[in-house]
């Protein structure tokens, strides 16, 4: 399994990528989640060109995340790259067309009845090029790492007999599904962590947009490129923690009501109420969001969130939602003067920058900076 669940070669330990500017307070991945789940699994042998054929119909999901996806297409998952050298996929097809086993793959059933991939990326890629006769841009014929009978050769170029053993190879998954919590897919999030310990670990939000994917997650990628966002955030993250921060301003602006720590399981729940759009819609959450960083950027420049040196997500989420308050209520800012010293006092107030420095996910943290930072820009008008 250590060879299927990776990040990009860039990464370095710790989550950040040699460019990336470390954000403080996001310490999510440490939080353990403290529950019981109830969950069915069972085992399922698939021959190999059923599985190809279902990937090609989107019965079968891998996550990917494409950052450079067409326009108004579905965002599927993390950054998961193809990594296996062409000598070992080419090996991995040979024992199929040997007859020999190979590892089992781990599928989660969504209620939709769509499986997706929970470990076996590497593996269904490399059919799925086999079959379709091309591997990262290039024509997938088999190289000199398989035995002579089968070197230079294409899935179409196989002998018959060859090619309905590899269409009749089994595949063994595993798959499961969760049916307690019912809110939520916080054991699925589990497994993903337990099953992630090779190569560079993924981070929660990656984790998250895979487990939720939806329209939720395509608002929260495009909102991510908002410029005014960009501004105060910084470069883009490689590991999505600009986009889990927007996550978490959406959270406590509409669900804070709910907030039980640890974090990772608040902001779990609170993208699985609004996966397809139901609790808010994609134009108040695009109007809301595109006011409230237009408004902090005009008013409080590019340095608002950063109260030392580096981006602080409590920071971000707090004067955010106390923004996006007065906003909802009063309309635009008018006394820009009375917002910089608004903004000024909450960044001298003790007990607020405590509650952005140490235990951020504390629920007396959480509320005590919320409620700190909305009473800051209520009265301004």
């Amino acid at each position: 399994m250590q060879d299927e669940i990776v990040g990009s070669a860039q990464l370095k330990l710790g989550g950040l990528a040699e460019d990336e500017e470390p954000v403080e307070d996001l310490d999510e991945a440490e939080e353990v989640i403290e529950s019981i789940y109830s969950i069915t699994s069972y085992g399922a042998d698939y021959p190999v060109d059923s599985l190809v054929k279902r990937i090609a119909a989107r019965d079968i999901l891998v996550p990917t995340f494409n950052w450079n996806r067409p326009a108004g297409t579905e965002v599927i998952g993390f950054q998961r790259q193809y990594v296996w050298p062409r000598p070992k996929a080419d090996r991995f097809i040979e024992s199929l067309l040997l007859g020999l086993p190979v590892p089992g793959i781990f599928l989660v059933k969504e209620p939709s009845g769509i499986l997706l991939v929970l470990d076996g990326h590497q593996r269904l890629h490399t059919l799925e090029a086999f079959y379709s006769g091309q591997i990262n841009e290039d024509v997938y014929k088999l190289s000199d790492a398989v035995q002579k009978r089968f070197v230079g050769k294409r899935y179409k170029d196989l002998d018959t007999e060859d090619r309905r053993r590899l269409d009749d190879s089994i595949i063994h998954a595993t798959v499961i599904r969760q049916d307690e919590p019912t809110e939520d897919q916080s054991s699925i999030y589990t497994i993903f962590e337990r099953l992630n310990t090779g190569g560079v670990n993924l981070q929660p939000q990656e984790i998250r947009v895979a487990l939720y994917h939806g329209e939720f997650v395509r608002v929260l990628q495009e909102l991510n490129e908002d410029h005014s966002w960009r501004a105060l955030v910084g470069p883009r993250s490689k590991r999505l923690k600009d986009m889990e921060m927007i996550l978490r301003f959406f959270a406590f602006l509409y669900y804070a009501d709910k907030y039980e720590d640890p974090m990772k399981t608040f902001l779990n729940r609170y993208m699985a109420t609004n996966r397809d759009l139901k609790k808010q819609s994609e134009q108040d959450l695009r109007n809301t969001f595109t006011r409230t960083t237009k408004t902090i950027l005009k008013g409080l420049g590019e340095k608002a969130f950063r109260p030392k040196r580096a981006v602080n997500a409590a920071v971000v989420d707090s004067v955010m939602t106390g923004v996006a308050t007065r906003l909802l209520a009063k309309g635009d800012v008018k006394n820009v003067e009375a917002f910089r010293a608004a903004f000024a006092s909450l960044m001298t107030d003790g007990d607020y920058l405590n509650a952005t420095e140490t235990g951020t996910s504390q629920p007396a943290n959480v509320v005590k900076r919320l409620r700190a930072a909305t009473a800051a820009f209520s009265s301004v008008s």
